[in-house]
């Protein structure tokens, strides 16, 4: 389902979906890059205080190495939401080389127009990628616990259907890695908010002692995926916990807030 691609930029590769429809898709290490510190090494992230210069030089590296070239990349703002934009001609090459042209004000992205590569930023939050059965549409989704908790991957999928005719249940759909319910604690107020928005809110939770619980954001986002209409066996689970991995990855929690960023990207296949 997630396969390492190797090479002096690696890469996974979601066979899962690249198996079944005309697209690429993708999920960056840390690794392969040319940035320092903490940064170390293949950030994506203008926006975490790396030289903008050295992430540009890494986003062409991974770009390059994944067949998706940075001029076709549309990057959205993420503010930890729920709003749907849909990237069309006029949106290629948004937010991929400076944190200024980024799509405002949104965590997810949908489209159906070849050419165009969306792109989300990760560190921990759940990257959802969803394909239609042909290919045609997709939509890429950058889901923290906020986000979780608003569906912000319902409204995606929400999105595709109401905008490209597609049948949600013959999508296919992969939850790549993020931060897993082995790492994730979070306190009482996040967890309570979690029982009385979520109808599946209990079945995420876990207790994790002195009054905080361990929150599994891979399973709420499979729930939203199925509450949404994609039936169960087409959604896919990498189980890769970003916390645990740190020679892969770079973790938000982990690393105490100072750290690069790994990215999702999602577009159609061509030839």
């Amino acid at each position: 389902m997630l396969e390492l691609v190797p090479g002096s930029v690696p890469y996974f590769r979601l066979s899962s979906l690249e198996e079944q429809a005309p697209v690429r898709a993708a999920f960056s290490t840390r690794q392969g890059g040319v940035s320092p510190g903490v940064f170390r090494s293949l950030n994506l992230g203008f926006h975490v205080g790396d030289e903008p210069d050295l992430v540009l030089t890494n986003r062409r590296l991974f770009a390059e190495a994944t067949g998706l070239p940075l001029a076709t990349w549309v990057v959205g703002e993420q503010v930890h939401g729920s709003r749907v934009a849909v990237a069309g001609k006029k949106d290629r090459g948004r937010g991929a080389d400076t944190l200024e042209t980024c799509v405002p004000g949104v965590d997810a992205l949908v489209t159906a127009e070849p050419g165009i590569t969306l792109v989300a930023l990760f560190a921990d939050c759940v990257p959802v990628y969803v394909v239609s059965a042909d290919g045609r549409a997709m939509a890429l989704i950058h889901a923290g616990w906020k986000g979780t908790l608003s569906r912000v991957a319902g409204a995606a999928v929400d999105c595709l259907a109401e905008v490209f005719n597609v049948r949600t249940a013959e999508c296919r759909a992969v939850i790549g890695p993020a931060i897993g319910p082995c790492c994730y604690r979070v306190g009482d107020e996040v967890a309570e908010a979690f029982r009385k928005q979520l109808p599946w809110g209990e079945a995420v939770l876990r207790p994790g002692g002195e009054g905080s619980w361990y929150l599994d954001l891979w399973e709420a986002n499979r729930l939203a995926l199925v509450d949404a209409g994609l039936h169960p066996e087409r959604i896919a689970v990498a189980g890769l916990c970003t916390a645990c991995h740190q020679e892969l990855f770079y973790s938000y929690r982990r690393d105490g807030g100072r750290t690069g960023r790994m990215a999702a990207v999602l577009g159609r296949r061509e030839g």
